[in-house]
């Protein structure tokens, strides 16, 4: 089994309002990026808030998703991701790995998450991250093996410190559109105007 924690706490200071409800192909980054949970191979959904909650327009209306409030936010992603990874284990004690995802990544859609979930299964390695811009990272899916150490980090440190240390363990797949994502006016602009 395997859980989606889509990660959507960040203030957005780039940008000067909450990305999660910049509106892209009709939808909001944070419905897109739910919606291609629910529609993958992840059973469970947790997305985790923080910054500007009160200002983010998003409505569960399925059950496999779960919402978190991250009051430790201003910490950085480790914040988010020790308290997604520990809400997926409470809430699905049987689950064997773990997708961590952005929400400003508007292409990382369902068949993309289903590559990782395939490739964990016929590569047998413990982590299979996306290869873009000459680099790795989100979306990443990590064996439960891997959860303590999720579990142990700090700061601003966001995964890729434990995907850098296990590096003979990682599988990559290609996403070159995993480059976009939206920090800045700039960046949303292009996206609209190229997509």
């Amino acid at each position: 089994m395997t859980g989606a924690i889509i990660l959507a706490a960040g203030s957005s200071s780039r940008l000067g309002l909450p990305k999660q409800n910049l509106m892209f192909q009709g939808r909001t980054l944070l419905e897109r990026a739910v919606s291609n949970a629910l529609e993958s191979g992840c059973e469970k959904v947790i997305v985790v808030l923080g910054a500007n909650v009160e200002h983010i327009t998003f409505h569960k209306e399925d059950k496999n998703v779960t919402i978190l409030q991250n009051n430790l936010w201003e910490e950085g992603m480790a914040s988010s991701i020790r308290l997604g990874i520990a809400k997926l284990q409470q809430l699905a004690p049987k689950v064997n790995s773990a997708i961590l995802m952005l929400c400003d990544q508007p292409f990382a859609d369902a068949a993309l998450l289903n590559q990782l979930i395939r490739q964990k299964s016929e590569g047998k390695k413990e982590i299979v991250a996306s290869a873009y811009n000459g680099t790795f990272g989100p979306p990443a899916l990590f064996d439960k093996n891997k959860f303590p150490e999720l579990l142990q980090l700090t700061g601003r440190d966001g995964a890729k410190k434990i995907i850098t240390k296990y590096s003979t363990e990682l599988d990559t797949i290609p996403f070159p559109l995993g480059i976009i994502d939206i920090d800045t006016s700039g960046d949303y602009e292009r996206l609209e105007n190229e997509f």
